[in-house]
């Protein structure tokens, strides 16, 4: 972790995060819905909005099928937290539309977030239950951040677990993210972040090579091709500009040809190709035989074409070297968000910032929530693997079995939380690790470990976030 920083909109830190000033990113106070700031003016006026309380954001269930979530988003979040500012713009806008009244104003153009955020790592892993941001402030100060932390949250850690999922398919083998033309493009930012959390080695978005640090990597589409009278000028065109290991697009015209042209321009020492249509498995057995009958040994082949972790995984006895990956990742391969809510679970019955918290919960049909502050463990067998996330009521986990979840990322007003990106892609991969063997299978299939509720009086039970409640 990096050194305490205040939140003051100015700066990120910690390594392969940026540093922004305030004229390279505006506000993110106004990335919000409407009834978050009708429910502070009417809390001010009904002097609740002092109150202490702490707010919990979690999954009630994993998407259909999957086994196992990734949490993504964290660093983000915490950029978007520091620069949560209602200036004069924002205020005079609020006020115009008469969402908030001039005492609202007032309070918003003086907010600095006091309160105190835990959570869990960037990269680690989550199940239904799964406490991923506890946030302890007062009433006002908590719900303003509800829609914009869900929005980083769900978005991020939706790519993170398609991505890790097409990281066990592909079985070491490299994965590029390049869904930038498949989504918006500020997502598109987004999504190669997460997806290297997750483990892709690159992605073809600068802004994310830029911004994050994430490796990039690109060549050259059919366009360039067709750009020129033959295939063989444009390959000699891309070679002369990018060199004997660059990738060439073998696809435009005739696949057999072009491998033939791309290996004699490059006297056999061609550093890719790249097949994007056909029967991909086919094709590139294919190719390595031909490569390999030209003594192109170690010409690699790439293939994409709209693939996901079950073409991937189908693609894995063909000789395919590297996956590149686009709409299918970036649209969070079906689930492209993680259902994550924001809901209040305690409360102080006073303004007395020491006084006793309450537990409090929602009883709606189907929605039911637990009250009481959360503490998080994954309970782990003698052999390292998973068996339980284990969800403590008011007080953490004292069982030695048990790996607690919980960091701080926020500690009185203090950003404590921020770290390099490779720090949570190293994480990732090591607790992914922790998984039982069930989850490597890309079927699909209940959480691969249970989630259980630890009640204060000691009463354990496993019921409730299996069923979604």
């Amino acid at each position: 972790m990096t050194e305490p920083d205040r939140v003051t909109g100015d700066s990120d830190g910690g390594g392969a995060e940026p540093s922004w000033g305030p004229s390279e990113v505006p506000t993110t106070a106004l990335l919000t819905d409407q009834y978050e700031l009708t429910m502070v003016r009417a809390a001010l006026q009904a002097g609740t909005a002092s109150r202490r309380c702490v707010f919990e954001l979690y999954p009630r269930r994993l998407p259909p099928g999957r086994r196992y979530g990734v949490v993504a988003g964290v660093g983000r979040a915490l950029r978007a937290l520091g620069h949560f500012r209602f200036d004069d713009e924002a205020c005079r806008f609020l006020l115009d539309q008469q969402v908030v009244d001039e005492p609202t104003a007032e309070w918003l153009a003086g907010f600095r977030f006091g309160g105190t955020i835990t959570g869990y790592p960037e990269g680690e892993l989550y199940f239904p239950g799964s406490p991923l941001l506890v946030v302890e402030a007062t009433f006002a100060e908590a719900v303003v951040l509800e829609t914009l932390l869900l929005s980083i949250y769900n978005h991020d850690s939706a790519i993170a677990s398609a991505a890790s999922r097409m990281i066990l398919a592909a079985e070491g083998r490299p994965c590029i993210e390049m869904g930038s033309r498949r989504t918006q493009e500020l997502a598109a930012v987004a999504a190669a972040r997460a997806a290297y959390v997750a483990g892709f080695d690159a992605t073809s978005n600068l802004e994310a090579g830029r911004r994050y640090g994430v490796p990039t990597t690109g060549t050259a589409a059919h366009a360039f091709t067709l750009l020129h009278d033959t295939e063989r000028d444009a390959f000699a065109a891309q070679v002369a500009a990018m060199g004997v290991d660059t990738t060439l697009l073998v696809d435009t015209y005739d696949v057999e040809n072009a491998v033939r042209t791309g290996v004699e321009l490059t006297g056999g020492r061609l550093g890719s190709v790249r097949l994007d249509s056909g029967d991909l498995p086919l094709l590139a057995r294919q190719v390595r035989a031909q490569l390999d009958g030209l003594g192109a040994t170690r010409t690699k082949i790439i293939v994409t074409s709209d693939l996901d972790e079950q073409n991937i995984a189908a693609l894995s006895a063909a000789p395919v070297d590297a996956y590149g990956v686009g709409t299918a990742l970036v649209t969070g391969s079906g689930a492209p968000t993680c259902g994550f809510v924001y809901k209040m679970v305690a409360r102080s019955g006073s303004d007395d910032p020491s006084g006793p918290l309450q537990p409090v919960a929602k009883r709606s049909a189907n929605k039911v929530s637990i009250g009481g502050r959360k503490y998080a463990a994954r309970r782990l067998l003698a052999n390292g693997v998973a068996e339980a996330e284990v969800i403590s009521i008011d007080r953490p986990s004292d069982d030695p079995r048990d790996r607690p979840l919980l960091v701080d990322l926020v500690r009185d007003g203090e950003i404590v939380g921020r770290e390099p990106l490779t720090a949570a892609r190293e994480r990732h991969r090591r607790v992914r690790s922790e998984l039982p063997q069930e989850a490597l299978k890309m079927s699909r299939g209940e959480p691969v470990i249970e989630t259980l509720v630890v009640h204060p009086d000691g009463v354990s039970e496993s019921t409730s976030y299996r069923r979604g409640v």
